[in-house]
């Protein structure tokens, strides 16, 4: 059963009924989602979620799907990892990483709203389906589709790092590379689905696509006992996460599902950083700029939900930072070294953040933070190639061990041999 009433603009307030539309028709808005609250009171609650399986779909009354899903059935529920060691050296009490890192099956929290996109795309008869990328999402929906037995096209930027070139590739879809960044490729993507009716899964069927983010933030209240974190670091590309986090909340507040309060706040690379840009101006006016940044997942000039961003961040009473290049690499490490994630620079940017945000004190560090991470290091190599150690060489001997060993114990620097 569908608890959903229909689409509604997030600008004028107009409603229209369920179907493959992302604007409104009045005011060109966006749309979103509207359900039927009082009815999804009365059949949700804990022991019902806690009975089903452990993946994204164990909260459906609160996602846009009508019978079963399609896709997805092994997505989600990731780990909410206690940081302690990562929180020791921020020096703050209680930290936990939402690690979408290990994400079924492509590794990102993509995976999520996929999941629910192409489901829907499912049920409105779509036989073929799309997206515009910068890495993870174009991952995601071929995995998904070679799943779902659909046609499938990717277009992306074609500077991508080849670890999510082939991590689509993998699936059989037919991925086109675009000369030039996101924004070129989405702009484009947006004529191509007016013009073959295609279920671009970010387009024209993006208001089911963004609810599967919600997952996200309902897990992460799930995994805390339904106890609200205090303060939540969310990155920000197009900015489809972190209110849809942030609603999120708010849902399980209203429904009596979870307590607490919460601040959440938006991280971006320097090289990119739009949203908090217009956070530090006061302004609601996001203006575009050209990416410049290794943290290409997350390098989005003109974001579509940026504006969404800023109010989700001042609601609830958060702030927004960027950090630079070298800045994210050390976020990488410090997470690799305390915590044995390896997060791709999305991640990296979202630990610097925290970083930078607790040495400002506009995050207390006796409060409960979490940080999010959403995608996987592994994908990314090239960000890191450059700055970790090389392996010590020897010749199979154990003699040549043993001097290699002194060497390092002495705290000399060790040559290869």
């Amino acid at each position: 059963m569908s608890y959903v009433k229909g689409l509604r603009c997030r600008e004028c307030g107009g409603e229209t009924p369920v179907a493959p539309l992302h604007v409104c028709e009045t005011c060109f808005g966006p749309l979103e989602v509207v359900y039927d609250y009082p009815a999804i009171r009365r059949v949700l609650t804990h022991e019902l979620i806690a009975s089903r399986p452990r993946n994204l779909w164990r909260y459906r009354e609160l996602l846009p799907i009508e019978g079963e899903p399609h896709v997805g059935l092994h997505s989600g529920f990731t780990p909410l990892v206690r940081a302690e060691r990562l929180g020791a050296a921020l020096g703050v009490r209680e930290l936990w990483v939402k690690d979408d890192s290990v994400n079924h099956p492509t590794f990102s929290y993509k995976d999520r709203v996929v999941s629910v996109a192409i489901s829907k795309a499912i049920e409105f008869g779509f036989d073929t389906v799309s997206c515009a990328s910068t890495g993870n999402l174009a991952n995601s929906v071929s995995a998904h589709a070679a799943r779902a037995g659909l046609s499938c096209y990717i277009f992306i930027p074609d500077d991508l790092e080849q670890g999510k070139v082939i991590g689509s590739t993998i699936y059989g879809p037919r991925v086109i590379a675009i000369r030039g960044n996101y924004d070129d490729v989405n702009r484009l993507c947006s004529e191509i689905a007016d013009k073959y009716g295609w279920a671009f899964v970010n387009i024209n069927v993006r208001p089911y696509y963004t609810e599967g983010a919600k997952t996200y933030g309902f897990e992460i209240a799930e995994q805390l006992g339904w106890r609200l974190p205090q303060h939540v670091v969310v990155p920000t590309a197009g900015g489809t996460i972190l209110p849809k986090v942030a609603r999120a909340f708010r849902e399980l507040l209203d429904l009596g599902l979870a307590t607490g309060d919460f601040k959440i706040y938006t991280a971006q690379a320097a090289g990119c950083a739009p949203v908090v840009q217009a956070l530090h101006k006061g302004t609601d006016l996001i203006s575009p700029v050209k990416p410049a940044t290794i943290a290409k997942s997350i390098a989005i000039g003109n974001p579509a939900d940026g504006y969404y961003v800023l109010k989700a961040v001042r609601e609830s009473g958060g702030w927004g930072e960027a950090v630079t290049d070298a800045e994210i690499v050390e976020g990488i490490h410090l997470l690799a070294r305390t915590e044995g994630i390896f997060t791709e620079p999305a991640g990296g940017t979202t630990v610097a953040v925290t970083k930078k945000l607790i040495e400002q004190g506009r995050i207390p560090r006796d409060e409960s933070i979490v940080v999010s991470v959403t995608g996987n290091g592994y994908k990314t190599l090239e960000a890191v190639l450059d700055t970790v150690a090389q392996p010590f060489r020897i010749a199979a001997r154990l003699a040549d061990f043993d001097a290699l060993y002194a060497g390092l114990n002495d705290g000399r620097e060790a040559s290869a041999v």
